[in-house]
């Protein structure tokens, strides 16, 4: 027997605890008649013991009252008669509170009344046999009684854990019941010849299935991979995992699925259990948010290049003024043709970059939620890799100006390099520091790798001996002055240092996007 086998998550109690009475009627197995039959009868018993038992002092008065009646009758009552077998009752009284020794001591007493007001003459060769046999009937029969009470307390106590224990599991039923008919993620559980035993409100609306319809039908129908999960038996081991997988609705749509399942045993046979998630919202808000990473990162380096081209044709511009005004070259075709040229090329790395307000993500940011996510994902790399990863983090950290997706960018990419510059080092590490400024939060990414040789071109872009590009340093400082911040190289540190300076959201003090400090900002020039 087993309670709400259906999703298997409650087992039923231990065969240990219960009486047969107790699983027969618990279980409803039954009839009316024979219910009642059983009740009268542990109706009887219970009255029966209720004479029997009660407090230790009001049992020991009765047993000793009893004795002395006995005794009584057995001295004044002339007849050839013994009314030893009396002494019977006293003792299934003191059987039910004394111990052992205790009912000895008491089956020795009796037998002493019983052989002083014995009517008969006292012959040791007939006498002592007999107290013998008084002796062993009374103390058999307190122990006797002994062990009935301490049975019957074993089972009282027994049963009482049951109903405890049954009373809880009813509750805790009702409250998972609530819980599975409420809960917003389809829930559902499935035999081993893959039919839906039960679903949830939940799991009707997402498969698009009327409401009570779902159970009976093949599991395949809605989502085929969960149709192929081997069951325990087929394999030695239980799932207990999570997959994403393609669903299909009653009506033909297919949507993309979380599933977490688990399979396990129960006395009706292999159980799966399963919770779907519909994830088509957060597939669109992915696709969303890479496609708005994308053309972020696509603004910022045009407007980088921009901002080089303009350099360039600045210098052509004064050489192309000087060559006029030495006129060497005047009424030359082609001189004015590169004239225009230059020109036309300035006008054109001149363009503004048009950013509506529904784009720009940036804004005050919880700094420690952006760390926390750097954690997430940089950890489980650097203990593969055998680098230990160190974080100085203050506890209490001020919103920062900056984008969040992006300054994660920013911090993969410099650790990413950590990473890659610390393959062949003996010593493996990575700090990363946090500390609060006048206006500003430095994160500061350092590890213990060779360092880097030549920092003078460290941040122009299409470096030589780069494994992709030669973009991810320039980006990433064109990423992070985008934002009023700034990246900076620090040579005095050992290993490489790279320091990020984050505006604290609503200070003016630093504006590294605005000022130019530590170098001009090409984003801020583009816009």
């Amino acid at each position: 027997m087993s309670f709400n086998n259906n999703f298997g998550l409650i087992p039923a109690p231990p065969k240990a605890y219960l009486s047969v009475e107790w699983t027969y009627l618990s279980a409803g197995g039954l009839g009316l008649e024979q219910r009642l039959f059983l009740q009268s009868e542990r109706g009887r018993r219970r009255m029966m013991f209720r004479y029997l038992q009660g407090s230790t002092p009001v049992v020991l008065t009765r047993a000793g009252f009893l004795i002395a009646i006995i005794a009584l009758i057995d001295w004044r009552v002339d007849l050839n008669i013994a009314f030893g077998f009396l002494y019977l009752f006293p003792l299934l009284l003191v059987g039910t509170v004394l111990s052992r020794w205790q009912i000895l001591l008491a089956a020795l007493l009796c037998t002493f009344l019983s052989d002083v007001f014995d009517p008969f003459n006292f012959t040791l060769a007939v006498a002592l046999p007999q107290d013998i046999l008084v002796f062993t009937s009374l103390a058999g029969t307190g122990l006797f009684a002994y062990e009935i009470t301490r049975s019957r307390r074993r089972e009282m106590e027994n049963l009482r854990r049951v109903e405890v224990e049954m009373t809880a599991r009813r509750e805790a039923e009702e409250q998972l019941e609530f819980l599975i008919d409420s809960s917003p993620a389809a829930i559902l559980t499935t035999g081993a010849d893959s039919l839906i035993l039960r679903a949830n409100a939940a799991a009707h609306r997402l498969l698009g299935a009327p409401d009570g319809e779902l159970p009976g039908r093949s599991i395949r129908r809605y989502i085929p991979a969960l149709g192929r999960v081997p069951f325990t038996g087929e394999t030695p081991q239980a799932f207990r995992t999570e997959m994403q997988c393609r669903g299909e609705r009653e009506n033909g749509a297919v949507f993309p699925a979380n599933v977490f399942f688990s399979t396990y045993i129960t006395a009706m046979g292999p159980r799966l259990a399963a919770l779907v998630v519909d994830a088509s919202e957060e597939l669109r808000e992915r696709e969303e948010s890479s496609l708005e990473q994308l053309m972020a990162g696509s603004r910022i380096l045009v407007g980088a290049v921009s901002h080089e081209i303009r350099n360039v044709c600045g210098a052509i511009a004064v050489i192309y003024e000087n060559l006029v005004r030495s006129g060497a070259l005047t009424g030359t075709k082609d001189f004015e043709a590169l004239g225009s040229l230059v020109e036309t090329l300035n006008k054109i790395a001149s363009l503004e970059l048009k950013q509506s307000a529904s784009d720009s993500e940036i804004g005050g940011i919880d700094l420690q939620e952006t760390l926390d996510d750097l954690k997430i994902v940089l950890e489980p790399y650097c203990q593969e890799a055998d680098i230990a990863v160190h974080w100085d983090i203050p506890g209490e950290l001020p919103a920062v100006w900056a984008d969040r997706h992006s300054l994660l960018q920013v911090l993969l990419n410099l650790t990413k390099n950590s990473e890659r510059a610390l393959e062949g080092s003996d010593l493996k590490r990575i700090d990363v520091v946090v500390r609060e400024g006048k206006g500003v939060v430095s994160i500061r990414v350092t590890d213990s790798g060779p360092g880097i040789g030549s920092v003078d071109k460290l941040f122009q872009p299409f470096q030589k001996g780069a494994d992709s590009t030669g973009l991810g340093i320039y980006l990433s400082r064109a990423f992070v002055r985008s934002f009023r911040g700034d990246l900076r190289h620090d040579p005095a540190a050992p290993g490489c240092s790279f320091v990020i300076d984050l505006a604290i959201a609503g200070s003016h003090e630093t504006d590294y996007g605005r000022t130019g400090k530590q170098g001009t900002n090409p984003a801020a020039v583009a816009r």
